[in-house]
């Protein structure tokens, strides 16, 4: 009885998680059998099992070419980079928000936040153009060329587009970091600021001792999930946003877009699944290692 009733109570939680947990079984984990693809020598008319092995010859596609060393440079740094600013943003203005009295204000904020990160990469790369195009960019026509500068291609100039890339993530990605954090900051319990204004202590002092410390479990479990992409880029980033410009690949190039356009110009699959199987398991070792470093010196916020 206590089993059934036990179930019963918690029958709206199964269900809430019902669709999460199909969608999971779906994208997760019924793909994994294709893994085996990073290992063969494809043939469509054999199929997936009957073709032959391989063994590691798809992996020498990603580290016997002179470009391995800029791929992997650029997916590893641009990723540590937004993964430093984009935590940082978004916990500086979740709380800001929280700070607000009109909800109504406040409503209005996270929600004009929020837009960029549905915008699609397409709609995305479009925006970036209409301020970076050479001809009738906002940036050459309302700034540069008023002040007597000349048009800047922007499209051809590697040195601007480490922190194009780094501005436009950032623009697209803080909204959705920040209302994560938001809905963390309101969890926390009123009197604990109560407390603390009756004692004397500052904004400032409540920021440091009470939110920051409260939001630490959420802030070590995004970047531990960060830190297992490190090794994945945002396609659409690095490939729409710079409008695929060859002159931009030694800034711009990351794993995923050399291996789609290694895809394109050879038409195989097997080096493709070799590539996202690399990436996986080194996010996997990653995450691994770095959730031991935090139980090591805070047992309490680690993942498992």
């Amino acid at each position: 009885m206590k089993k059934r009733s036990k179930i019963r109570r918690e029958l709206p939680i199964y269900l809430m998680a019902l669709p999460g947990v199909i969608y999971l079984i779906i994208n997760n984990y019924m793909p994994l059998p294709g893994l085996v693809l990073a290992f063969k020598q494809y043939s469509a008319k054999r199929g997936i099992w009957g073709s032959a092995w391989a063994g590691l010859d798809n992996f020498k596609y990603l580290f016997a070419t002179q470009d391995a060393w800029v791929i992997t440079r650029n997916t590893v740094l641009y990723n540590a980079v937004f993964i430093l600013l984009n935590t940082a943003l978004g916990i500086t203005y979740a709380i800001l928000l929280s700070s607000m009295k009109a909800k109504k204000a406040g409503n209005f904020y996270r929600g004009v936040m929020l837009l960029p990160y549905m915008i699609s990469s397409v709609i995305l790369s479009y925006l970036v153009y209409a301020f970076l195009g050479v001809e009738s960019g906002l940036i050459n026509k309302m700034i540069i060329e008023p002040l007597g500068g000349e048009a800047i291609s922007w499209y051809a100039e590697q040195k601007y587009w480490p922190f194009i890339l780094v501005i436009v993530n950032c623009w697209k990605s803080v909204g959705y970091q920040m209302v994560i954090y938001y809905s963390s900051i309101t969890g926390i319990d009123d009197s604990y600021y109560e407390a603390a204004i009756v004692d004397g202590a500052t904004s400032w002092q409540q920021i440091t001792k009470i939110t920051l410390p409260l939001l630490k479990p959420t802030i070590t479990m995004l970047v531990l999930l960060s830190v297992g992409r490190i090794f994945n880029s945002d396609f659409g980033l690095f490939y729409q946003v710079p409008m695929n410009s060859g002159a931009l690949f030694p800034v711009t190039n990351t794993i995923d877009t050399y291996v789609y356009r290694g895809l394109i110009e050879l038409g195989t699959i097997t080096k493709s699944a070799a590539a996202g199987f690399f990436q996986s398991l080194v996010g996997f070792v990653l995450i691994l290692s770095a959730n031991s470093l935090v139980r090591r010196f805070d047992r309490e916020n680690a993942l498992f």
